[in-house]
């Protein structure tokens, strides 16, 4: 009667291990750049356990400088990505069955910079000059801004360094403020040295980081997927509150792939990406910014077919 006691309650355990195991969903998060405090929501929502919360297993990858996250989504090798919403809505474009599911930022933190010494202070100022932009993508925005005020300059391509910058290489560059333009600081030119062009400023607003899945990884993984967004508004939630401690976070992942850390510019990184998406939980994408970067690439794309707002914007909530 024992044995038969012993083997019912293994059964019993054996059955709610495989049950648990059932429900738990393993997804692969790819950011669209390297580890930094831009992502940290993300390692704060999987360090403080809220993904197995939540019922699922996260694995955050991330990609290189020759290896970038639309190719771990489109090779399988990713469930979800995130991108700016230039970006994700540009794949869409080209034919990539792309949705996005929550738009974490909303506002643009893109930026021009100049040194007053070169004598530029308005963006007419512009005119002439070595305007350096990323190899990297993001230019649509910047060249759009530019083309509207009629402005001709000379771009040049760029890395992510500011280095030809504060060499004199070029008179102007792209950053955004959270980044390149803290780094710039730090390099030892003081804020009343620059002169600062946010395109917020002259209608170009536009929000950023947002989190993309392929349509069929949207109908497979649909409950996933929603947990994923629930717990991952925590984590940036729980970021805000405990901003020392996400710091911390974030520099052990940082020199997990060896990459070189500095607290002082990671703690800006993270202050200013938190206000770009005030209010944090909020993760809706509004149809007048996704008119206007439609309107934007349209004149890259003019042969192709519209994309209409609501089968590109599927809000997971």
């Amino acid at each position: 009667m024992k044995t038969n006691t012993y083997l019912l309650i293994l059964l019993i355990i054996f059955s709610v291990c495989n049950s648990v195991h059932a429900q738990t969903q393993k997804l692969v998060f790819s950011p669209h750049w390297l580890p930094q405090a831009q992502f940290a929501g993300y390692y704060v929502a999987e360090e403080m356990g809220f993904y197995k919360e939540a019922g699922i297993e996260v694995e955050i990858i991330h990609p290189s400088a020759s290896v970038n996250a639309m190719h771990f989504l489109q090779s399988g090798q990713a469930d979800i990505i995130s991108l700016f919403l230039v970006t994700g809505l540009d794949n869409r474009f080209k034919g990539v069955d792309l949705v996005n599911i929550a738009q974490f930022s909303h506002n643009s933190a893109l930026m021009f910079v100049a040194k007053k010494t070169s004598n530029i202070n308005t963006l007419k100022d512009f005119k002439g000059k070595k305007v350096g932009i990323w190899r990297s993508g993001f230019e649509e925005i910047p060249k759009a801004l530019i083309h509207e005020h009629q402005l001709e300059v000379n771009w040049v391509p760029i890395l992510s360094t500011v280095n030809l910058f504060l060499l004199g290489g070029i008179d102007v560059m792209t950053v955004m403020w959270y980044n390149e333009y803290n780094q710039i600081y730090l390099s030892g030119l003081n804020e009343d040295e620059l002169s600062t062009f946010f395109l917020s400023d002259y209608g170009y607003n536009i929000p950023e980081d947002g989190m993309y899945v392929l349509q069929n990884t949207l109908n497979e993984k649909n409950d996933a997927l929603k947990a994923f967004v629930e717990a991952s508004i925590k984590g940036w939630q729980y970021a805000a509150k405990n901003r020392d401690f996400t710091l911390d976070v974030v520099i052990e992942r940082m020199r997990q792939a060896n990459i070189p850390s500095n607290k002082a510019h990671q703690k800006w990184m993270l202050e200013k990406v938190l206000e770009l998406q005030e209010p944090i939980g909020q993760t809706n994408l509004e149809k007048p910014d996704f008119d206007q970067v439609h309107a934007i690439l349209k004149g890259q794309y003019p042969q192709s077919p519209d994309i209409i707002f609501e089968d590109f914007f599927r809000p997971i909530r």
